[in-house]
């Protein structure tokens, strides 16, 4: 596998790694300027000359996935024999520096719910860097024509027109965000209640009024949800300087509220990694 699909195949694996890639080459070095590789946790693709210089730069790209950096850096490994070393000699006489750059798991979001205010939020979300999925029960609402304002997406977004939409809590990634907003409140009640018996869901938002999701928490409570369980749904969602009822208005206060659940999960992740590293 070559570097390009090794970075598009940790994209689609949800698993972090770093591109490597020569960035400068004085003197003689096993590979020109341009030479790229990609490193995992427990895994390399494509080389960028192998012995010290190849095992240096894994090293310390894999220090930078434990910490969870996100930020690039370079490295310059001189080819000496009068050079440092610690994974043995390498004398090609030269020097090269090395660009690393992290690529980080991005955000997942599924938003349910398709009409003025989903679409309004997935313009907003499909500027991010996030995987984003789209699902709506209804015929001709994922239609081409009235998405054409995600053909310019920075986001990965994946449609799931879907006729029963709590199936595809099944398939959305480990830690995904979810957002409902349907156009029936039986249709949001059966998804709430189904984001809650999922383990492997992150955030769970419901849009509607406070009377509505006084309805909803006593409905959950029926289905055998605890009080705490019920907790995990924040409702309404959008947050509280963002008033207004318009699509546009709505949507920019979800959206600002996740993108702020977005960096707390990068910052919890990045205390975990340090938490597990060894003293």
């Amino acid at each position: 596998m070559n570097w390009l699909r090794a970075v598009e195949h940790l994209r689609a694996t949800r698993r972090p790694g770093v591109l490597v890639t020569v960035s400068a080459v004085r003197g003689h070095a096993p590979r020109e300027a341009g030479a790229k590789m990609v490193v995992a946790e427990d895994d390399v693709w494509d080389t960028i000359g192998g012995g010290n210089l190849e095992a240096t730069a894994v090293a310390r790209a894999r220090a930078l996935i434990g910490a969870g950096s996100r930020s690039p850096e370079t490295l310059a490994v001189s080819l000496s024999d009068k050079a440092p070393s610690e994974h043995g000699l390498q004398c090609c006489g030269g020097e090269v520096s090395v660009l690393l750059e992290p690529l980080v798991v991005v955000p997942s979001v599924v938003i349910f719910g398709m009409g003025n205010v989903g679409l309004e939020l997935a313009r907003i979300l499909a500027r991010h860097d996030i995987d984003l999925h789209l699902v709506d029960s209804r015929p001709g609402l994922l239609q081409p024509g009235r998405l054409q304002p995600l053909d310019d997406a920075v986001a990965s977004v994946q449609l799931h027109p879907a006729p029963v939409p709590e199936l595809v809590l099944g398939e959305v990634p480990r830690g995904t965000h979810v957002l409902v907003m349907t156009h029936d409140h039986a249709e949001d009640a059966a998804l709430c209640d189904a984001a809650l018996r999922c383990g492997h869901l992150g955030s769970i938002g419901l849009i509607g009024s406070a009377s509505k999701w006084r309805r909803f928490q006593a409905m959950l409570a029926r289905e055998g949800h605890s009080p705490s369980t019920v907790a995990r749904i924040r409702s309404p969602i959008g947050l509280p300087e963002f008033r207004g009822k318009d699509p546009a208005t709505v949507a920019i206060g979800v959206a600002t509220g996740l993108v702020r659940t977005f960096e707390e999960d990068a910052v919890a992740a990045r205390s975990r990694r340090t938490t597990r590293e060894p003293q």
